[in-house]
């Protein structure tokens, strides 16, 4: 659409601006409750413009996505139904909450971690996780693991390789990130099964993708 097209090149045009750094934790804040554009992109070229600042710039990035995943939890445990329902239905998220809610419940500190640092979206994590009442420090600390994977990643590349790494980021990050927390997840709940019924496994992941309501709230 044009309207996110154009979202996202004045976005980007932040990169340059002489507070970029602010404008960086700004997009990143507000993206982990509400707004439709990743920072990711944001990240890349700022660390392309100034390479030695960028763990810095990882890290400004890691704590905003953090606290704005705390806002967008607020919103879900204070203002769900007249707030947080409209925001998700903005997004195109509504009908992914109670299957997000599911597996917060079945999955907990995992299923926050694994949204965090992937390109699921976090915004649908943090709204949900307060919609059903997570408890706020598992979510912190699920939330902080995953957006540090997830941005330290990009920081720690271009601190080391500088401006070469770019190409590689662009069009690898979210597929290796991604694998990466399958890989740490799945191995973690292989784990934790061992002893258990596959059978039970594949029926909660079948009644998650199925869901279709919140059943209240988890606390």
């Amino acid at each position: 659409m044009s309207w996110l097209r154009a979202l996202y090149d004045w976005t980007m045009a932040k990169a340059a601006h002489p507070q970029a750094v602010w404008w960086l934790a700004f997009f990143c804040f507000i993206e982990s409750s509400f707004f439709p554009i990743p920072p990711h992109p944001l990240l890349g070229l700022m660390c392309l413009a100034e390479p030695k600042k960028a763990i810095r710039f990882a890290i400004v990035a890691t704590v905003s996505s953090v606290l704005g995943g705390l806002f967008g939890y607020a919103i879900g445990f204070l203002l769900y139904e007249s707030v947080g329902l409209w925001m998700l239905g903005v997004l195109g998220l509504t009908e992914s909450g109670p299957v997000a809610a599911c597996y917060i419940r079945e999955q907990g500190a995992l299923a926050v971690f694994f949204a965090a640092g992937t390109p699921v979206p976090f915004k649908l994590m943090t709204i949900t996780a307060g919609a059903i009442g997570m408890n706020v420090l598992t979510f912190t600390l699920a939330a902080l693991a995953g957006r540090a994977l997830i941005f330290m990643v990009v920081g720690v590349l271009f601190q080391l390789f500088g401006a070469p790494i770019k190409a590689i980021i662009d069009r690898y990050l979210g597929l290796v990130t991604t694998a990466f927390v399958v890989l740490l997840v799945g191995g973690f709940l292989a784990v934790t099964q061992l002893g258990g019924s596959s059978d039970d496994s594949e029926a909660v992941e079948h009644a998650c993708d199925s869901a279709t309501d919140f059943q209240g709230k988890a606390i």
